[in-house]
């Protein structure tokens, strides 16, 4: 009987330290928020490529936990107004930094 009980107390204490290995922290994100954000990701440069007055190969999108970094080089401040809008826009982003500049 207690080697039942010790083998149960492994098993949970196995389970709990694999939890904590996908928890995330202040400077990582764990695993389902790794792929929440790529998903964000995905969905802003699909809305920016949509956007047919932006030319979406020179924005770069980067996503950490749910906020959006938009950089690269645009023709004219028009552009980055218009990217940050429609980046907003987009379901699950939480804030947008800009760091575009006009070329």
């Amino acid at each position: 009987m207690t080697q039942l009980k010790n083998i149960y107390t492994i098993m949970a204490a196995l389970l709990f330290m694999s939890m904590l290995g996908c928890a995330s922290t202040s400077k990582t994100t764990g695993t389902g928020e790794y792929i929440d954000d790529s998903v964000i990701t995905t969905k802003v440069k699909a809305a920016i490529f949509n956007e047919p007055t932006l030319k979406s190969a020179e924005i770069n999108v980067e996503t950490f936990k749910g906020t959006v970094q938009l950089s690269g080089f645009v023709s004219d401040r028009a552009d980055i107004s218009r990217a940050v809008e429609v980046a907003k826009t987009v379901e699950g982003v939480k804030a947008v930094k800009n760091s575009m500049q006009v070329k």
